[in-house]
């Protein structure tokens, strides 16, 4: 199966020698064609170049014409929590009143009253929400998803969340990453015995979870009022004996030691990162963590934003993602993030563009196949409708931009 979209406006990332991941000043310099086509064979891209260098000899069995369109690569969210059961709008109000997250959960809310809903919920049923989720995604130009558990808390429903997380993956077109995160909170019951919590994950959860290969990546709340570095670190390590790599909620709440731990265990990714200072620069200097941002969350909760200027001018590699979830970040809408990386963060649309795709692509462990335009990778793109420039994805924050979404070479949407 040949797919050839022609007489492409421009094509946005394209990369003749393929990167892991671009940092510092990188960042601002994305690769471009104008009046372009772009070649896909099976599910790869094949080829791509200026419309003067189209051979008149390429066959196609589907030819798409994109005047006055442009193609990227397909968004990365490489930091959800999408398979949850029900929303909760009602915090939302807390939050309104003046309620701060860690009040709210004191109460019983934010995670614990996600855990309580999901436990009374099936399998099918978390299924089926969670793909309506995903395939809106799509439509927004997502084409590869990390998806967390953490709403289970038990040994049960942690095991549950992460066989919707397998199923997903197996019955849906994008690429997706699943990621154990029994250590998102301490379940009620284990109040003011967290060590015991972190037993259970450490000798029950995380040995089950390896034997039956339901996670790509494991990850903590290291943070204030949740998990202490010590114990982080003593789950990242059992995670490690089972060959799982992690990636890490630092910094939200506080300067709470999570990147440095984080660093110290190779972690792919640390995430929030809204208390980021010096030190915490200098430690992701020269590591291969990618720090992510989740400007969603910290809209959402009203929080200060993570110092992006100073990580990028400092050389380091950013990311961003949506943080999709019930409690503070009900939107998985990525071109909405890219908008934000640019509002909130002072970043540079190329800038913002790299942190969606290729930066994003990286956190999540597939950086090699999927996040720019270049040939071989996995040809998860979209085409936009006719807009005036890349620049315009980013500024105009209110509409859905994407027209056609192409994953793994097959037209979707």
């Amino acid at each position: 199966m040949r797919l050839l979209i022609q007489n492409i406006k421009e094509l946005i990332g394209i990369e003749e020698n393929p990167r892991l991941k671009v940092s510092g000043s990188e960042m601002k310099e994305l690769q471009t064609i104008s009046n372009a086509w772009l070649l896909i064979e099976d599910d790869k891209i094949a080829d791509f170049g200026s419309m003067e260098t189209l051979s008149k000899n390429i066959s196609a069995n589907q030819i798409l014409d994109a005047a006055g369109k442009m193609v990227f690569p397909s968004f990365c969210d490489s930091h959800t929590h999408l398979v949850y059961a029900g929303s909760r709008e009602k915090e939302y109000i807390d939050k309104i009143k003046g309620l701060s997250y860690e009040e709210i959960a004191k109460r019983g809310g934010g995670i614990l009253n996600s855990a309580k809903r999901l436990a009374e919920a099936s399998e099918e049923d978390l299924y089926e929400s969670a793909a309506e989720r995903i395939r809106e995604m799509i439509t927004y130009g997502t084409g590869a998803i990390e998806i967390k558990s953490g709403y289970g808390l038990s040994t049960e429903t942690e095991l549950k969340m992460l066989r919707v997380i397998r199923r997903l993956k197996e019955t849906l077109p994008v690429t997706i990453k699943a990621t154990f995160l029994g250590a998102h909170a301490v379940p009620s019951e284990y109040k003011g015995r967290q060590g015991e919590y972190v037993d259970l994950i450490v000798n029950e959860m995380i040995p089950l979870v390896a034997k039956e290969n339901l996670a790509d990546f494991i990850d903590v709340f290291c943070d204030r009022g949740f998990f202490t570095v010590e114990e982080t670190e003593r789950m990242l390590e059992a995670g490690k004996k089972h060959g799982i790599r992690p990636k890490i909620h630092a910094n939200e709440l506080d300067y709470s030691g999570g990147i440095q731990a984080g660093v110290k265990y190779n972690a792919l990714s640390v995430d929030h990162l809204e208390f980021t200072g010096d030190e915490e620069i200098e430690c992701l200097r020269n590591s291969e963590t990618m720090p992510t941002l989740l400007p969603g969350a910290a809209f959402f909760l009203g929080m200060v934003y993570a110092p992006v200027r100073k990580m990028i001018d400092a050389g380091l590699p950013v990311a961003l993602a949506s943080d999709f979830n019930p409690g503070s970040s009900p939107s998985g809408n990525m071109q909405l993030i890219l908008s934000m990386g640019c509002i909130k963060y002072r970043m540079l649309p190329e800038e913002a563009i790299h942190a969606v795709t290729l930066n994003s692509a990286y956190a999540m462990g597939v950086s090699d196949k999927l996040g720019s335009i270049a040939r071989g990778k996995i040809a998860n793109i979209f085409v936009t409708k006719p807009i005036s420039s890349y620049e315009f994805m980013p500024y105009s924050y209110g509409n859905n931009k994407v027209e056609t979404a192409i994953l793994n070479g097959k037209v979707i949407s």
